[in-house]
């Protein structure tokens, strides 16, 4: 990927897109700037057909410090017209980054505070350092965790929400695991290694096969049964007739890996 970028890094290898948030100066606080380059890579990488797995994490100590103070005080003085757009351009990347039609994971390496969080649940796989720590402080300083609200509340449930977003308080990864916003925690000297393995068990799946179950997950959430019924039958019967699950069944029946797997 040859796009050029002032705050996050962008490769892509292996199949595999990388995106790390670039400022450790500032823990990897987010800013407008952050947030239209990250829109702009998941465009990109969305588009690329070679890239079957997306990879999030932090440089430096942290993985997000949430927002940044000098956007903050920029947004301070902001019309309402102008937080408008400003918020929705936030809405639109935990949007884009949850309906990716790619498995993602979040790498978390330390620190994930306030608006960082909506990145880490609208991830698929959150994977964290012991070292990380986790805070939706917004309401500390007399906002809400607005924009990362529903990625974060499909990811945890309202219970933890409650407490999360009325408290502030600041939680371990630990207990990240417990209320279900990370998937694992190992220590941070295993934390790659954890991420490969996850990384190595997503390549080895049809790459339709991952964004249709994406889609089926979003869908079906908001379904009655009696809707599902028909659209779930509808669905694996496309897909049985597909060319990938035709050479999927076919490698399972030959006993042989399916071409998508070097």
């Amino acid at each position: 990927m040859s796009t050029s970028f002032q705050t996050i890094e962008v490769t892509s290898e292996n199949k595999v897109a990388r995106i790390a948030l670039n400022r450790p100066d500032v823990r990897n606080a987010f800013n407008e700037v952050m947030i239209e380059e990250l829109i702009r890579a998941l465009d990109a990488i969305e588009k690329d057909e070679a890239v079957r797995v997306v990879v999030l994490t932090g440089r430096g100590k942290a993985f997000c410090a949430g927002a940044d103070l000098n956007w903050m005080k920029k947004m301070k003085d902001f019309t309402f017209d102008e937080n408008m757009t400003d918020a929705l351009e936030l809405a639109e990347l935990m949007f884009k980054l949850y309906n990716l039609p790619k498995p993602t994971i979040a790498r978390v390496n330390g620190a994930s505070i306030g608006g960082s969080n909506g990145l880490v649940a609208a991830c698929d796989i959150a994977i964290a350092s012991h070292r990380a720590e986790f805070s939706m402080s917004e309401v500390k300083i007399g906002l809400v965790p607005a924009c990362i609200g529903p990625y974060v509340l499909k990811k945890v449930g309202e219970n933890a929400c409650r407490e999360l977003f009325l408290t502030g308080e600041r939680i371990s990864a630990d207990q990240a695991k417990t209320v279900g916003l990370v998937n694992d925690v190992v220590t941070h000297s295993n934390l790659s290694k954890r991420v490969e393995e996850k990384v190595s068990n997503l390549v080895t799946s049809g790459p339709h096969a991952l964004a249709v179950s994406k889609d089926l997950l979003n869908k079906i959430s908001f379904m009655s049964l009696a809707e599902a019924k028909e659209y779930t039958a509808r669905v694996i019967a496309e897909l049985r007739s597909g060319d990938e699950a035709q050479e999927g069944m076919a490698a399972f029946l030959e006993k042989r890996k399916p071409r998508w797997v070097d």
